[in-house]
């Protein structure tokens, strides 16, 4: 099935509303169960961010002290500095590491708590697969999941600190930068302008910040378009790497390698877009930077000149001119990571978003009018059930059956209509209306035509979705050679990818001996014997039988030759509400159950 058409071209929420969203995903993260210990860390996080600025500011004032003891030329004052330096040195390695080691271990970890969150959800009530049918902002949900939500904890806490590193920085070098440079008079004028130089720090970050911000943003647009076009790319070749085998045999590699080549001109005009954008914000913040060293000692080297300042006073002076318009520059030193931040972030939140809006539809009725329940009696039952198409077109109309314990139905006809069906009893068909009863506390079992084989052991394909461990070898034997493929069972213990490795064929009999080693009390099969001849066929509906005598049986065939081994014959026509029902002639080894007016034989 075709994924959503990406919704990229739709305008992205204002940054504010992002914000939001995404605080009310994923802040209860810090109200889990484990909301002790991340509270320490994010304590520890904090303390520590406060250790490394007052690290910074001992070393400001280490700086003036070693400019001085310069300036006077004292040997033993610049061996004391030295030492100092060593000791601050020493702390600042020990403390980075250690704010290190706390700051990926909180990434890690709101990754974990929001990956989980969110599989979680996708993964529940059929929500990975019913999102592919309503329009939304959802497509490549697997990369929003792997690489959005590693990009959006990662850079947040990254952001947060160096946010609250560049606030405190801020307030402690005010005061530094005030007390250092003094007051400066007014060109003609009396006046004396007190802490001039913080005034002016102000400015400086001002002017950048303002210019800085204009230039870019442009680039947040372009970045949230190529991380769309990039998934899309990523989504292409993820899909020709799954059907390898079938483009193989298609010759299909000229087509796949012209849509790579499409969807890769669309990364490369994006990317020319980010250029010209970073161009822009890249030129003047380079202008901005080499300035910001120079423009301080410029602005204090009169007072220095006139005796007001020691070597040691303008050396700080500058320096913490430097740091304090550093921290006035975050918003536009970090413009790049916010703009990654905030598009990654709204991806994560438009995936939860839609999700949230599926269960609304679902539960307002507003596409899933097939009400899906349970009989206390041990049967099927399907009430008025119509079917429609995800357009709304109709596929069947108001379908009465009932099918009880130890039944075997063979289904024919229309071939969307019979899927809508399979789908429907399985809970994956919501259009339509009407009302489907499955039989309560038995347990069902439903295979495709083209089996799930996850890239795992032997073993725990043929126990999928039940661990490996439930069952025994020896029950994995005689279910590989009930299903007529014993040859495959020393290689139980043995990884690869199954989809490949093994023919078609040979999947769907991996699939089947699923059934005896499972059991199920009711069996819904799509096609999935359609690879098979006819022999192979009547040897696994024999088989069946043989093993599982009270199983109820619902198949889905658009072939002929198996109507003996079934109880009755249900034939379903597009658009239509005739149903015909017919009697098929009994094999010897098959017992009818009891009287039906559709009973074999009858």
């Amino acid at each position: 099935m075709a994924p959503a058409e990406p919704s990229s071209a739709s305008p992205p929420a204002a940054p504010g509303h992002a914000v939001r969203r995404f605080a009310r995903l994923a802040l209860p993260y810090w109200k889990s169960e484990r909301r002790w210990l991340i509270a320490g860390a994010t304590l520890a996080f904090l303390l520590l961010t406060i250790g490394q600025v007052a690290l910074v500011m001992w070393t400001s004032y280490w700086n003036r002290a070693f400019f001085d003891a310069l300036e006077a030329r004292s040997l033993d004052a610049l061996l004391h500095q030295i030492l100092v330096f060593a000791l601050i040195l020493a702390l600042t390695m020990a403390v980075t590491a250690v704010h290190m080691h706390v700051k990926r271990w909180l990434q890690l970890d709101w990754r974990r708590w929001l990956t989980a969150n969110l599989v979680g959800q996708w993964m529940t009530h059929s929500r990975h697969y019913r999102l592919q049918f309503i329009k939304g902002e959802h497509d490549n949900p697997d990369q929003r999941i792997a690489e959005d939500i590693r990009i959006a904890t990662e850079a947040a806490i990254s952001l947060a600190h160096s946010l609250t590193y560049s606030l405190l920085v801020g307030w402690g070098f005010i005061a530094i930068l005030a007390e250092v440079s003094g007051s400066a008079p007014i060109p003609g004028s009396e006046f004396q302008v007190p802490g001039y130089m913080v005034l002016l720090a102000f400015i400086y970050a001002g002017g950048g910040a303002t210019i800085g911000y204009l230039l870019g943003r442009p680039l947040v647009r372009a970045t949230n378009r190529l991380q769309s076009v990039e998934a899309n790319l990523r989504f292409s070749l993820a899909r020709a790497r799954e059907n390898a085998e079938a483009i193989a045999i298609a010759h299909g590699e000229g087509m796949e390698r012209r849509s790579a080549v499409q969807l890769f001109g669309d990364v490369a005009r994006v990317w020319d877009r980010q250029t010209l954008a970073y161009l822009g914000i890249v030129s003047f913040s380079t202008a901005y930077g080499n300035l910001m060293p120079i423009f301080p000692i410029l602005i204090a080297a009169p007072q220095f000149i006139a005796g007001a300042l020691t070597l040691g006073g303008l050396m700080q002076s500058a320096q913490a001119f430097e740091r304090l318009a550093s921290a006035l520059s975050w918003p536009i030193d970090k413009l790049g990571e916010i703009a990654m931040w905030r598009t990654s972030a709204g991806r994560v939140v438009n995936l939860h978003h839609d999700m949230v809006k599926l269960d609304l539809i679902d539960s307002r009725g507003e596409t899933s009018r097939i009400r899906l329940g349970h009989s206390p009696r041990p049967e099927l039952q399907l009430r008025g059930l119509s079917l429609d198409t995800p357009a709304g077109e109709p596929l069947l109309r108001d379908l009465d059956l009932s099918v009880r314990r130890g039944e075997r139905i063979l289904i024919v006809g229309d071939a969307h209509v019979t899927l809508a069906l399979f789908k429907a009893v399985a809970g994956l068909w919501p259009w339509g209306r009407g009302e489907i009863l499955l039989p309560d506390g038995q347990e069902m079992a439903f295979l495709p035509q083209r089996p799930f084989l996850p890239t795992d052991t032997l073993r725990a394909v043929l126990c999928y979705p039940q661990p490996p461990e439930h069952y025994t070898t020896s029950e994995l034997q005689r279910a590989l050679e009930c299903a007529g493929i014993g040859w495959l069972a020393p290689r139980l213990d043995e990884t690869d990818d199954w989809n490949h490795v093994l023919p078609l064929r040979a999947q769907q009999r991996l699939s089947t001996s699923r059934l005896f080693l499972q059991r199920p009390a009711w069996v819904f099969l799509e096609d999935t014997t359609d690879a098979f001849d006819s022999t192979g066929e009547a040897h696994i509906m024999e088989m069946l039988h043989h093993e599982m005598p009270d199983m109820s049986l619902l198949s889905v065939m658009r072939h002929g030759g198996l109507e003996d081994f079934f109880h009755r014959r249900i034939e379903l026509h597009r658009g239509s509400a005739a149903v015909a029902m017919e009697g098929t002639e009994k094999v010897s080894s098959i017992a009818a159950p009891a009287a039906s007016s559709a009973e074999i034989g009858r």
